[in-house]
């Protein structure tokens, strides 16, 4: 019998296509459980942490501070590694793998500690009672930053390790209902946008309704241009599809455009900081319609209810209907990042920060669970008030998680005279701090131009970055057979491929050249 099992998956194999057999590998699937994911997320908070205690260490060395390719090698074997295998071959053993991490960031720390050229002779506690009167430069906030590279990291190496045996068909994206770790990457990018949406660096400024607009559409055109070429490409060279992710015609650039329309429309009637009234009022009223309407079976069977793709609007009814929810998303993450950049000084004040995020998390999770049992369960085709509850949930516990790293390594930095880390929070002068230590809290070369850094070239260049590893993605699918890879095989191509379009990006920053198209 297991012969005749083997021998007949053999023949449906013949039967299909490339394509279809791809298609068939990346569909109908139903994801993993939250708290995976929640563990997955706070591993590169840590890693963003190891990396900046790492060159606290190291930064002695005349060698590794002046050698731009020792710090890309760094940067890349702390922040980019780790996430290949966490998505891979460790992908059973990630809380072990975010252990090892933890404990890794605490032996630095220690040794940080012991060697301290500050307070040297100080007991602990008064050190952490002098560390939370130290303010902060308050213009600049890595946090966010942070956020959206390392999103931008996990989006680049799911899209293409989801074609190969050794990602886990648990983390691809979910068919009808679950969370799914590519799940979260597509709506955290959208959150993540959200938090430096022009209308939140821009709002003390009062231009008109009609200047906003032309402008949001202005700033579309190299979506629509992007959207457009990735459907001519997909249709002309039969690339596998996901139809019920989008539909036929429409995606993930396409959902952008529309969010990026209705949301600054949404801006513009109402005020910044009800961004978070309007984000519930658009949920809770498109679970209502899903629910006491016939728009649910419409999206998962079409108008005649046999799933057909006649028309526009059936083709593309997931796609169409789903920027419902990423519109919301969007306005919690406005919301969100109105908080976040609001000017802050004390050290203190962003611990309560922290806290605030990590008690809404909790709250925004508990709620829910009585959601998935009472209502709807996560849906990502829907995009649903389940799966927005998540997103923003799981985006605010990795925010807290981010801040609460930075402030470790703020401590760390408080501890070595001269430290100097990029993409960090800079030291700056406190009330009650003595003259003779607040003299090398912000050293001359902090105020200059610091050494390269991978994460601060990730994030001038994040749409160049997304673009490229679609390219690259596309084509390895097209020169490798990704379905029948073997794991050593799988993991060289995807070190190869991230280690090439990170380089990329690293030698666009070292030149001084950010690709921007408006």
């Amino acid at each position: 019998m297991p012969f005749s099992g083997f021998s007949s998956q053999i023949c449906l194999e013949e039967n299909m296509s490339q394509k279809q057999l791809k298609e068939a590998f990346i569909s109908n699937l139903n994801g993993t459980s939250v708290l995976e994911i929640t563990q997955g997320l706070c591993l590169p908070a840590f890693c963003i942490l190891c990396r900046g205690l790492l060159i606290i260490s190291l930064q002695h060395l005349s060698s590794f501070s002046h050698n731009w390719r020792t710090r890309f090698f760094v940067d890349f074997v702390v922040l980019v590694i780790p996430l290949v295998t966490a998505l891979t071959i460790l992908s059973s053993f990630i809380f072990f793998e975010l252990l090892i991490v933890i404990m890794c960031g605490a032996g630095l720390v220690y040794q940080i500690y012991q060697r301290r050229t500050c307070y040297a002779r100080v007991p602990v506690q008064k050190i952490l009672e002098k560390f939370l009167q130290v303010s902060l430069e308050s213009e600049y906030n890595p946090t966010i930053s942070n956020y959206r590279v390392s999103n931008s990291v996990f989006v680049a190496i799911a899209i293409l390790a989801v074609d190969f045996p050794l990602f886990p068909r648990r983390f691809a994206k979910t068919e009808l209902y679950g969370t799914g770790a590519m799940d979260f990457g597509v709506g955290g990018l959208v959150f993540g946008s959200a938090m430096v949406c022009p209308e939140i660096r821009r709002r003390k400024h009062r231009e008109g309704f009609g200047f906003h607009l032309l402008k949001s559409l202005y700033s579309v055109w190299p979506l629509i241009i992007l959207g457009l070429g990735r459907l001519i490409t997909i249709k002309s060279i039969e690339y596998q599809e996901h139809l019920t992710e989008y539909g036929v015609h429409w995606n993930f650039f396409f959902t952008l455009i529309v969010v990026k329309l209705v949301t600054t429309v949404l801006l513009i009637v109402f005020p910044l900081n009800k961004s978070w009234i309007v984000a519930i009022s658009i949920i809770v009223l498109y679970q209502l319609t899903l629910d006491l309407t016939p728009l649910k079976r419409f999206i998962l069977y079409g108008s005649d209810g046999s799933g057909t793709r006649v028309g526009l609007l059936n083709a593309n009814r997931e796609g169409i209907a789903s920027t419902l929810g990423y519109v919301a998303i969007h306005m919690a993450g406005v919301q969100t990042g109105l908080y976040v950049f609001r000017n802050r000084i004390h050290i203190k004040d962003w611990i309560k920060v922290a806290c605030c995020l990590l008690l809404v998390s909790i709250s925004l999770l508990t709620s829910l669970y009585i959601v998935q049992v009472k209502v709807e369960a996560v849906s990502r085709r829907m995009a649903n008030l389940a799966f927005c509850m998540w997103i923003v949930a799981s985006s605010l516990i990795f925010l807290s998680c981010l801040l609460l790293t930075d402030i470790i390594l703020s401590f760390a930095k408080f501890l070595i005279k001269g430290a100097l880390v990029p993409c960090s929070w800079k030291l700056i002068q406190s009330p009650g701090t003595n003259k003779k230590h607040s003299d090398f809290l912000v050293p001359k070369a902090e105020r200059e131009e610091l050494s390269p850094c991978l994460i601060t070239a990730l994030n001038r260049n994040q749409l160049m970055f997304f673009l490229l590893s679609n390219i690259t993605t596309g084509l390895i699918n097209l020169m490798v057979d990704t379905l029948h890879s073997s794991t050593l095989w799988a993991l060289f191509v995807l070190h190869v491929y991230m280690f090439t379009n990170c380089l990329i990006i690293y030698i666009l920053y070292l030149q001084g050249k950010t690709v921007k198209f408006w």
